[in-house]
């Protein structure tokens, strides 16, 4: 956590370039930018990378969480790694959170799709459903259950943004390499080694995306941030054990 290294800086300056571009340009912007579920029309594939860089516009509190944490926990990772390497591994959890977090939304998507259909409803008929469907809202149908019917309807409609992903696999890293470096949350005042304190987070963010009950609040895409976890974990764990952390890539 020291000073502000070379491909961090760069990231800094491309996500608030692309958070006033998110606020000056039209929607149009957001929705090409932000990574939406295959089956809806605004998905493009450049989106499992462009949506990193996008953050809620409505508030600048996403962003700068990100953002910090990137700075706090990714400074040190650079500065071991070199900027290239440091790159490569940002970029790979953030595109590994995307995946997962859209496989995740292809259960949901097609549980509720196999729901309508075994009412009678035409594939058809559910093409021409979807478009109906508020931007996080969902429909109720008679004979489906409304959880069913919610997590197909934000599968579909609600496109996932931030840097969240790409971040969650730097702390994981994080506590590999500086595992007995003392964190505090900012409601929990007290110093919690990183070997204990990341492992944490990752289990309440499985136990919200699992149960729905989200402790951090709504609009969180706990899987995108388990996901990037995940890679950021199978990166390190192989790098560590083939010495692969000793080679630079400047």
């Amino acid at each position: 956590m020291g000073r502000l290294t070379e491909a961090i800086k760069h990231l800094l300056i491309i996500n608030v370039l692309f958070f006033i571009a998110a606020q000056l340009l039209s929607d149009e912007f957001y929705y090409a930018m932000a990574l939406w579920f295959p089956e809806n029309q605004n998905f493009g594939f450049w989106q499992f990378i462009t949506h990193m860089f996008m953050h809620d516009k409505r508030s600048i509190f996403h962003i700068l969480f990100n953002m910090y944490a990137l700075w706090a926990f990714g400074s040190p990772l650079e500065q071991m790694w070199g900027r290239n390497k440091f790159l490569f591994f940002y970029f790979s959890a953030g595109i590994g959170a995307a995946i997962i977090h859209t496989l995740v939304n292809y259960y949901h998507f097609q549980e509720g799709y196999q729901a309508l259909l075994e009412i009678g409803y035409t594939p058809d008929r559910i093409q021409a459903l979807l478009p109906q469907i508020p931007p996080g809202q969902y429909m109720q149908v008679e004979g489906v259950a409304n959880e069913v019917m919610q997590q197909f309807a934000m599968a579909y409609n609600i496109p996932a943004v931030g840097a969240s992903g790409a971040i969650y696999g730097i702390l994981v890293a994080f506590g590999m390499m500086f595992p007995n470096a003392e964190l505090m949350l900012i409601f929990l005042p007290i110093p919690i080694k990183a070997k204990y304190f990341i492992p944490i987070l990752i289990a309440l963010d499985l136990f919200s995306g699992v149960t729905g009950m989200s402790i951090f609040g709504s609009g969180i895409a706990h899987f995108a941030h388990v996901g990037g976890a995940l890679f950021g974990f199978i990166m390190t764990w192989y790098w560590k054990r083939n010495q692969f952390n000793s080679n630079r890539w400047n």
